[in-house]
C-alpha cells in the first residue's frame, strides 16, 4: 500500500485505532497498536505522573507508558515510523451508472476479489470501470464491525446461483430509502430495511465479533450484540475514548509518582532487601527513592504487584486544588519547565459583576497531555465532570497484545483561570427560580436518556451549567481581541462542592512549544472583557425563539440545552468538553421570563 500521512494529534483522536479513513486511492481502517512500527528510532515517551497513576488504577495494570505515533521520515527511511492499515470495507460499487425504469440508476455491487487492478471489469461493455467503495458498512455497540452480508441480505436464507449483485438509487440525495440492494435473479430489499431492530431477526444478523483493525486473528468470540447499519463517514462511525489533564506540578511528591518513574528497574523486586541494594548500587533509583523509606517503597511495590490500586484523585479535582491554592505562584518561570502561572492581584479585576469571583490566575504556560485509552460506535463515551473515565462503557480494544503503553500527544499553549467563590455558588443554588429552572432542565435530561438507554450520563448540575454557559460566553467574546480563532480555543469547567469552581481557557499546540501570549494579555483586561460577554449573553439573535426554548419538551431534540443556539452560546465541538450541551445562559445574565434565575447582576 502507498504512504498516506495525517496528523499527530489526529491519531489519538479522530483517527485512531479502529478509524476508518479515505485516502486518495484507499479505504481503509487505521490498524491497532500491535500494527504501529517506530523504525529504529525509541518511541518519544510523554511524562504525566498523575494521569499514570490514573489509567494504572483504572484497568488495573502494574505500569503503563504514554507514547507519542510514530513519525514518518522521508529523509530518513531507515528511521521512519509507521502506522499500518487495513484495506477496508472489501465491497465495492461501481462508479459508473446505466438507468433504470422509475428514475433509478444502477451500479454493480462487487467483491475485491473481482477486481483487476483497482477496477471491475464489465463484461457487457467490455471495458474497465472505476469503483468505489461501498458507503455502508456493519457494526455492533461493542465497536466490532465487518462488511455485509449482501447476497443474505437481499435472499435471507435462500439460496441463489446468481452471482451479480447491483446497488440501485433513485435521485441524488443518497437516503436509505431510494436506495435497493439487487440480485440478477430478480430479489431486491430497501437498504432501509436495514435500520429496523428486530432482536428475533435482526436484518444484518448477530455480530461475530470482527475486529479489522487488529488483523486476522483479531476476531473476538461470543458477542451478543445485533449487527446495526453504519454508514462509515458518519459522526457516529467512531468516538475516540480519549482522557486529558493539564500538567500542573504538585505541591509535593508522592510515593507512587516516585515508583512509577524507575518501575521498569525495581518492578519485580520481591523484598526490603533488594530495595536497599539497588538504593546502593543504582543511582537513578537512590535518587528517585531519596524522599521515601524503604517500607514505604516495598509497599507500593507489592499493592502494584497484587492488583491492589489506592484511590486517586479525578483529573480536574488535583487541578482546581491547585489553581485556588494561595500560592501566587505556580511553577516557576524557566523556560524548559511546562507550566507557570500567576495569580492577578485583585484590584486589576474587581467591579460590581465580579463580585463573586474569588481569583483570577493567569497561565503563561501550561502543557496538556491527551491519551486515547479506547474507543465506542454509535455513542459517545465521554469523561464526567470531574474528568473521570466511565468504566462502564464498553470500549473497543486499541492492541490485541497485553496493553502495556497508550498513544497520546501533548499540548503547550497558555491560559486563563478564573475561580469562583463556593459560598456565592451555594446560595445561588438554593434560590427558588434556580430550583424551579433545575427541575425544567432535569426533565429534559431525562428525556434524552430515555432515548439514549445505553449511555451512563449523569446530570451534570446547575453549577456546572452555569459555568459551561458562561465559559462560551467568554470564548465567542475573547476570540475577537486575542489573535487566537474561537475553534482554536479550549476550555476546563471545574465545578465541584469540595474543591471548587472555576474555568480554564486555554489553547496550544502539538506542533510547537508555546503560543503567542495573546491570552494572558486578554487576561489582565478580563474584568472587561467578561462585562462585554455577559452583555452579549443578554440577548441572542434567535430571540425569542432561543429564550424560550424548552428542554422538557418531548418532541424537541435539543434535550440537554435550555436558551442556547448557534446565534448565542454554540461553538466549535473542539473547543467544548461536553459537544455542546448542558448550555443555558439564562443561568449566567437576564433573560426575558427567566427573571431570578441569574448568578451574574449588577451587569
Amino acid at each position: 500500500m502507498s504512504k498516506s500521512q495525517i496528523r499527530k494529534s489526529q491519531v489519538v483522536t479522530t483517527f485512531g485505532p479502529g478509524a476508518m479513513v479515505d485516502l486518495p486511492d484507499h479505504s481503509v481502517i487505521i490498524g491497532g497498536l500491535n500494527n504501529w512500527r517506530f523504525g529504529s528510532v525509541p518511541p518519544k515517551k510523554i511524562e504525566e505522573d498523575r494521569l499514570a497513576s490514573l489509567v494504572r488504577n483504572w484497568f488495573q495494570l502494574g505500569h503503563v507508558e504514554f507514547w507519542e505515533p510514530p513519525i514518518s521520515r522521508e529523509d530518513y527511511v531507515e528511521k521512519s515510523g509507521n502506522i499500518f492499515a487495513y484495506k477496508f470495507p472489501v465491497y465495492f460499487v461501481t462508479q459508473q451508472s446505466y438507468d433504470l425504469v422509475e428514475g433509478y440508476k444502477s451500479r454493480y455491487l462487487v467483491h475485491i476479489d473481482s477486481l483487476q487492478g483497482g477496477k471491475y471489469f464489465n463484461h457487457e461493455k467490455r471495458k474497465k470501470v472505476d469503483v468505489v467503495p461501498v458507503r455502508f458498512v456493519r457494526a455492533c455497540t461493542h465497536g466490532h464491525i465487518g462488511d455485509i452480508n449482501w447476497r443474505k441480505f437481499v435472499h435471507g436464507e435462500q439460496l441463489c446461483s446468481q452471482r451479480t449483485m447491483y446497488f440501485d438509487e433513485k435521485g441524488a440525495s443518497g437516503d436509505l430509502a431510494d436506495i435497493v440492494v439487487r440480485c440478477e435473479c430478480g430479489a431486491k430489499r430497501r437498504l432501509l430495511d436495514a435500520t429496523t431492530f428486530n432482536n428475533n431477526n435482526p436484518p444484518l444478523g448477530w455480530c461475530d465479533g470482527l475486529r479489522p483493525w487488529l488483523g486476522a486473528n483479531g476476531k473476538e468470540p461470543q458477542c451478543n450484540q445485533m449487527s446495526r447499519l453504519l454508514v462509515r463517514t458518519a459522526s457516529n462511525a467512531y468516538f475516540p475514548q480519549v482522557i486529558s489533564v493539564i500538567s500542573i506540578p504538585e505541591a509535593k511528591k508522592t510515593v507512587k509518582n516516585a515508583v512509577d518513574s524507575i518501575w521498569q528497574t525495581i518492578g519485580n523486586l520481591r523484598s526490603i532487601d533488594r530495595i536497599k541494594m539497588y538504593r546502593e548500587d543504582i543511582p537513578a533509583v537512590d535518587k528517585a527513592l531519596k524522599d521515601f523509606s524503604d517500607e514505604e517503597v516495598f509497599k507500593e511495590i507489592q499493592n502494584r504487584q497484587s492488583n491492589i490500586f489506592s484511590p486517586t484523585k479525578p483529573p480536574k479535582h488535583a487541578e482546581i486544588e491547585r489553581f485556588m491554592s494561595e500560592a501566587d505562584d505556580i511553577g516557576t518561570g524557566i523556560q524548559d519547565q511546562s507550566f507557570w502561572a500567576r495569580s492577578l492581584p485583585k484590584s486589576e479585576w474587581q467591579a460590581q459583576w465580579t463580585k463573586n469571583i474569588q481569583k483570577v490566575v493567569l497561565v503563561h504556560r501550561l502543557k496538556e497531555v491527551v491519551v486515547q485509552v479506547g474507543f465506542t460506535r454509535f455513542e459517545a463515551a465521554t469523561p464526567d465532570i470531574s474528568g473521570d473515565l466511565d468504566l462502564d462503557v464498553q470500549r473497543a480494544a486499541l492492541t490485541s497484545e497485553n496493553q502495556t503503553w497508550f498513544p497520546a500527544y501533548e499540548n503547550k499553549g497558555e491560559g486563563v483561570f478564573i475561580g469562583f467563590s463556593k459560598e456565592a455558588i451555594k446560595k445561588w443554588t438554593e434560590k427558588p427560580e434556580v430550583k424551579a429552572r433545575e427541575a425544567t432542565l432535569k426533565r429534559g435530561f431525562e428525556i434524552w436518556a430515555e432515548q439514549h438507554s445505553n449511555s451512563n450520563r449523569k446530570f451534570a448540575g446547575m453549577p456546572y451549567a452555569l459555568l459551561h454557559s458562561l465559559s462560551h460566553l467568554l470564548i465567542s467574546s475573547v476570540s475577537l481581541e486575542c489573535g487566537y480563532p474561537a475553534s482554536s480555543l479550549k476550555e476546563r469547567i471545574y465545578a465541584d462542592e469540595t474543591y471548587g469552581y472555576g474555568i480554564l481557557i486555554y489553547t496550544g499546540t502539538s506542533d510547537a512549544e508555546g503560543t503567542m501570549g495573546g491570552l494572558v494579555e486578554i487576561g489582565r483586561s478580563i474584568k472587561e472583557h467578561l462585562r462585554i460577554a455577559l452583555e452579549g449573553g443578554k440577548l441572542c439573535s434567535n430571540d425569542p425563539v432561543c429564550v424560550q426554548h424548552n428542554p422538557s419538551n418531548e418532541h424537541d431534540p435539543s434535550n440537554l440545552l435550555g436558551a442556547a443556539c448557534h446565534g448565542c452560546l454554540l461553538i466549535s465541538e473542539t473547543s467544548c468538553e461536553m459537544g455542546n450541551e448542558f448550555l443555558d445562559r439564562s443561568l449566567v445574565v437576564p433573560t426575558l421570563g427567566h427573571e431570578g434565575v441569574c448568578f451574574f447582576e449588577g451587569v
